[in-house]
């Protein structure tokens, strides 16, 4: 007697094997092949940079002179200073693979995964939060200043995205420092949190903690929203001059429509394959940042490391900023996919 398969148990094994050996799939498991590939060969190159700078951590120390030679000799076979650079290198990448172990700081003497783990958080909200605040104040100025075009409201704001432009992040900083400064203690400066933010309710954490990330957010965004705004104008001014969005308004569609359904669409694309780019720049600005507002996040660490010549916990920092890269760059493949499905994944490679 033979048992017959559920129709259900049928159909969802079905989509499963659809999932799998669909576009969208295939291309992410593509992408993350090639990237373990790249994150090799950055990693490699980052290595061996990083080695040619004179002297290692353990200069400093040799200035000590309660140090003694044998304890410094000590510390350079427990660390893996002895070895050869090739050795170092591949014995790192073997411990990764392993057992997920990215090597201990040399400074704080502990392992870099969770030295990472509690700067991360800090960093990624306010890159996040500039982020959004950028993209949430450009698309909209950039859409009106074309629509505005060669008008006094279009003028006025290409004046801003010059002079947005020709500040950067840390002068930026610097004047908000001041301005902060001078205002005291109208915005705060220094840490995420207030003095008293144990003792308030969940609902003042989360306003303590953005009214902490006024200043730091704004640093980093009017430099990314100049140059975004300026994008979004030219993009949408060109496809507004295609022979489809003129046929549309031939047929009589409103205004509104022509623009926000027809041209919007299409001129948001390019800007869309920025978003990796954005996401990664925005990370490197946010290091700087935090050291203008005393935030505790990855900016801070990494500059000590860079000092210390604290080698594994340098690595494991370039590596996740050639990480954060890869996933925006794939997250804006995936997005530019799901606003115009017309587009080939394909083609994006």
């Amino acid at each position: 007697m033979t048992t017959s398969t559920p129709r259900s148990f049928r159909s969802g094994w079905d989509r499963f094997i659809e999932l799998l050996t669909s576009e969208t799939t295939i291309y992410v498991l593509k992408r993350l092949l090639q990237a373990l590939f790249t994150l090799f060969l950055a990693a490699a190159l980052s290595f061996f940079i990083i080695q040619l700078a004179p002297g290692d951590y353990l200069d400093t120390l040799r200035e000590n002179p309660r140090i003694s030679p044998e304890r410094i000799d000590q510390l350079r076979r427990q660390y893996g200073l002895d070895r050869s650079w090739i050795e170092q290198f591949f014995l790192w990448v073997w411990n990764i693979i392993t057992r997920g172990d990215f090597g201990t700081s040399f400074v704080y003497n502990r392992p870099v995964v969770s030295l990472l783990w509690e700067r991360v958080p800090p960093t990624l909200l306010l890159a996040i939060t500039s982020l959004i605040v950028t993209w949430g104040v450009a698309i909209p100025l950039g859409v009106l200043a074309a629509i505005k075009q060669q008008k006094w409201v279009d003028r006025v704001l290409q004046v801003l995205s010059y002079t947005g432009q020709g500040f950067p992040s840390f002068i930026t900083a610097l004047l908000l420092l001041i301005f902060a400064q001078n205002t005291s203690p109208l915005f705060p400066v220094g840490d995420l949190t207030s003095i008293d933010f144990a003792d308030l309710t969940p609902w003042g954490k989360v306003l303590d903690v953005a009214w902490h990330l006024v200043l730091p957010t704004l640093a980093l965004a009017i430099a990314g929203f100049a140059g975004l705004q300026r994008i979004m104008r030219g993009q949408l001014l060109d496809v507004l001059r295609q022979d489809y969005v003129q046929t549309a308004r031939a047929k009589g569609l409103p205004e509104n429509r022509v623009i926000y359904v027809h041209a919007l669409r299409n001129a948001i694309n390019p800007l869309i394959t920025l978003l990796g780019f954005e996401f990664a720049s925005l990370l490197g600005g946010a290091f700087i940042t935090e050291n203008f507002f005393n935030l505790p996040g990855l900016g801070r660490l990494i500059l000590q490391a860079v000092q210390a010549q604290d080698l594994y916990l340098i690595m494991a920092s370039l590596m996740m900023g050639a990480t954060m890269l890869i996933l925006g760059n794939l997250l804006a493949d995936l997005l530019l996919k799901a606003v115009d499905p017309r587009i080939s994944l394909e083609d994006l490679n």
